[in-house]
């Protein structure tokens, strides 16, 4: 038998481990900042540079939140930066066709809402898998960007008006972060205190378990893939406003990006659980990461080894916390 003293080192151990699990990769984040504020003291903590993080993380959050929704279910959307990039090409295309701002930035995010039907459709509804699913239509969006533009970048005649979403101020704040705000408020109000996203949950935990129980598990992972598509034509609507110019590729980065996000956050606070408020913060890591780096001049090429290393090194951390 146990004495009393081994069943307490094995609790306090267990204790240790559940925290390292919990708040492991928190505790990185803010010693990261930590790091990067002694090394340049008066810089990185400055107002403008803690605005510039906020302006650029932001567009990564409204992917990365929205893509929380369909990780929640047990799915991945791999076509959210080609999509980004193909809904910034038309909004750009219609303001430059003299179509009013308000009708084309809806007729972008209806593409993006019918793209992720589409994904929906094919995973939920066709049994394929979402790898092989999104990868196809990552395929196709990216083709029709380029179709689209024939490979160029559009920026002639789009009307100063469409500044207000990538590069206006509501008082101090970018209307971009406000963007951001709503949309992270919007999803964890849905995930966290609505019956639907309690369903979402549930289809993730387990999806044969929620059909017994009597829920529509394809509608539900088919709503899902429309929300990541939503949120991805959003993205794409504000990143063409930020450089007032669509590229057909200029979207991208954000698929890989927002994947690590998510994956980041299901390290922190909760146990391998997608959640809205560990991907925000798995946003500001990578931002706050690539900020800093920056500011210390640290070659590009160097800074895709450390982001790699740095998702590794925190899935790793959850992995081996779960070793009692």
């Amino acid at each position: 038998m146990q004495t009393e003293s081994s069943l307490s080192r094995t609790q306090l151990r267990q204790d240790a481990n559940r925290w390292l699990r919990t708040y492991g990769t928190f505790i990185g984040f803010l010693a990261m900042i930590v790091i990067f504020s002694l090394l340049r003291p008066g810089v990185f903590l400055s107002p403008n540079n803690l605005r510039n993080i906020t302006e650029q993380v932001a567009i990564l959050a409204i992917v990365a939140t929205t893509m929380t929704v369909v990780m929640v279910v047990g799915d991945f959307d791999l076509s959210v930066g080609a999509l980004a990039s193909l809904s910034g090409v038309v909004v750009a295309d219609l303001l430059i066709q003299g179509v009013g701002l308000w009708p084309a930035v809806l007729i972008a995010l209806a593409v993006g809402a019918t793209a992720g039907l589409l994904n929906g459709l094919l995973v939920a509804y066709f049994g394929l898998s979402a790898f092989v699913a999104t990868l196809a239509t990552m395929t196709a969006f990216r083709g029709l960007s380029l179709f689209y533009t024939n490979g160029s970048t559009l920026f002639s005649g789009i009307p100063e008006s469409f500044r207000l979403f990538g590069q206006s101020f509501t008082g101090p704040i970018p209307n971009s972060v406000l963007i951001m705000l709503g949309v992270l408020a919007a999803t964890w109000f849905v995930l966290e205190q609505t019956t639907f996203g309690r369903r979402l949950y549930a289809v993730g935990g387990n999806a044969q378990a929620s059909y017994l129980a009597g829920l529509n598990v394809r509608a539900l992972r088919l709503s899902a893939f429309v929300i990541s598509g939503l949120g991805a034509a959003l993205a794409g609507v504000v990143l063409t406003s930020r450089l007032f110019s669509a590229h057909p590729t200029a979207g991208e980065p954000l698929m890989l990006n927002s994947i690590a996000a998510v994956f980041l956050g299901m390290t922190m606070f909760r146990e391998g659980e997608p959640h809205v408020p560990g991907t925000f913060v798995g946003v500001l890591l990578l931002g706050v990461m690539s900020n800093g780096l920056n500011i210390l001049q640290v070659n590009s090429y160097i800074q895709l080894v450390l982001t790699g290393a740095i998702i590794l090194l925190a899935v790793l951390l959850s992995g081996l916390a779960r070793r009692e």
